[in-house]
């Protein structure tokens, strides 16, 4: 199953250009607002694998934009498509660049994600394998 999964994170990669947005939204966040763009949701019906879909979504951090903090009750992972992203999860700061990808666990704290370059923009595909018709980012209760 890992290997499957692998093999489908690499063939998303590749053909993301090719994609268009199917669901767009913003969220205000700091001084612009980060943006996000469902390009494919599937159910899947595979042995294992049932009551569960994949969401593959593109994030899009204007210069100086910050997400709010939530958590995601399913495995996520990311990959870099442009520019830098810091990123804030369970209390430790990663620097991703174009190219990085990264796993978060799942309900894991995602205290921040920010945009910190004052004039160019970022961009972070998303891939996550979640309960079917649950949500996959829960915000942070205050």
């Amino acid at each position: 199953m890992k290997s499957i999964l692998l093999l489908s994170i690499a063939l998303i990669i590749s053909i993301t250009s090719r994609l268009s947005a199917q669901h767009t939204h913003t969220a205000s966040a700091g001084n612009s607002e980060v943006s996000f763009a469902i390009i494919r949701q599937q159910v899947l019906a595979d042995k294992g694998l049932e009551n569960r879909e994949v969401k593959l979504l593109i994030v899009d951090f204007p210069p100086n934009s910050t997400s709010t903090a939530h958590r995601h009750p399913c495995p996520t992972f990311g990959y870099v498509l442009e520019g830098e992203i810091e990123s804030v999860f369970e209390g430790k700061t990663y620097l991703y660049k174009k190219g990085d990808s990264f796993y978060e666990e799942t309900n894991g704290l995602h205290s921040s994600a920010r945009n910190n370059h004052p004039i160019a923009p970022a961009k972070l595909l998303v891939f996550f394998l979640a309960e079917k018709g649950k949500p996959t980012s829960v915000p942070e209760k205050k």
